[in-house]
């Protein structure tokens, strides 16, 4: 069932997403060769803490074994749910940051892909593509229309660059938590509801340099591509009010492409 919000809920959904925002124009500029994965994570998780807020992701639970880490962090081949650890990020990496937060109830989503150092041309093109296809995505976002309009306009920008579009995960309904519906694809396939006044949607892109087809590691979290090729990802929150569209969460390409 997906859950529409009033005026005042949205309100609250903006304002942890303008602090998720605020932390990672903070993060991006850190993520840069040596550092570990596992303080870029504790690093959020006293951001966080500090500016009121508390780590959606942390102990989220779907499944048996709970995320244990603030933010998902996913390098080249890794699609999503990548869990800090002790790696070391590397000159050449696409590192795909995501991360939610829980301010007083309302739940914020947003995700990034961020070159480090210097990427080979192949990688920023992936990149820069996903980014544009998220953009492609959310001006197909209007109120009263249907939801996989938004699929068909990121598979649309895509499917020309021969990329593979991850359809086994997907975006989704956030705000009263992270993770509500309905689904938001990539591909137009599954339900195709009205994007009535009221929705709010996590969208988010995972585009491939190869296959589309991914497969899922032994800590039960992270997703790969399934030829081990690199991915990229870019996710902003949406929210539809008053016949209007709005991206609550912020703008960061210009910290990642400059």
């Amino acid at each position: 069932m997906i859950r529409l919000k009033n005026e005042k809920q949205i309100d609250g959904i903006r304002k942890s997403c303008k602090m998720l925002s605020a932390m990672y124009r903070d993060l991006i500029p850190l993520v840069k060769p040596g550092i570990q994965t596992v303080e870029i994570d504790m690093w959020v998780r006293d951001w966080i803490k500090k500016a009121g807020g508390k780590p959606a992701f942390l102990g989220y639970a779907p499944r048996k074994k709970a995320f244990p880490a603030s933010i998902c962090i996913s390098i080249n081949e890794e699609v999503i749910h990548g869990i800090p650890c002790k790696r070391r990020i590397r000159d050449g990496d696409l590192v795909s940051l995501d991360c939610g937060i829980d301010l007083d109830g309302f739940i914020s989503d947003q995700a990034v892909s961020i070159e480090v150092g210097k990427v080979s041309s192949e990688v920023k093109k992936l990149n820069t593509i996903t980014c544009e296809s998220l953009y492609k995505g959310i001006a197909a976002v209007k109120a009263g229309d249907r939801l996989l309009q938004i699929a068909r306009a990121v598979e649309g920008h895509v499917k020309p660059f021969g990329y593979g579009i991850v359809k086994e995960y997907c975006g989704h309904g956030v705000g009263f938590a992270l993770h509500e519906d309905p689904h938001v694809p990539n591909t137009p396939h599954g339900a195709n509801p009205k994007m009535n006044n009221g929705i709010v949607l996590a969208i988010e892109p995972m585009i491939n340099l190869g296959t589309g087809d991914v497969d899922t590691l032994e800590d039960e979290w992270t997703i790969v591509t399934a030829d081990d090729r690199i991915s990229a990802h870019w996710e902003h929150t949406v929210a539809v009010f008053g016949g209007k569209t709005e991206v609550l969460t912020e703008p960061l390409e210009q910290l990642v492409f400059g």
